[in-house]
């Protein structure tokens, strides 16, 4: 896992998951934020890659979005 940087093809993955289950549950970057308690652009950095969530961070988010998070760490196994 050495080298890999924000914007890798895995975080790619969790983020386009991520931000497709925000538009699923109807959420706007400034509502899911305000349920999270973060500022807008937190929510923008990460749909961005230009930050990533640490593991706690990305159970919130999706305890936020009401959503497994299961769901999401399987889409970066390796098939």
């Amino acid at each position: 896992m050495m080298g890999k940087t924000v914007s890798s093809e895995e975080n790619g993955k969790l983020t386009k998951w991520l931000k497709s289950k925000r538009h699923e549950k109807g959420h706007t970057m400034r509502s899911l934020a305000q349920v999270l308690g973060t500022p807008h652009s937190f929510i923008g950095k990460i749909e961005n890659q230009e930050r990533r969530l640490d593991v706690i961070e990305f159970l919130r988010y999706c305890e936020a979005l009401e959503v497994d998070p299961y769901e999401g760490l399987h889409l970066l196994k390796d098939d």
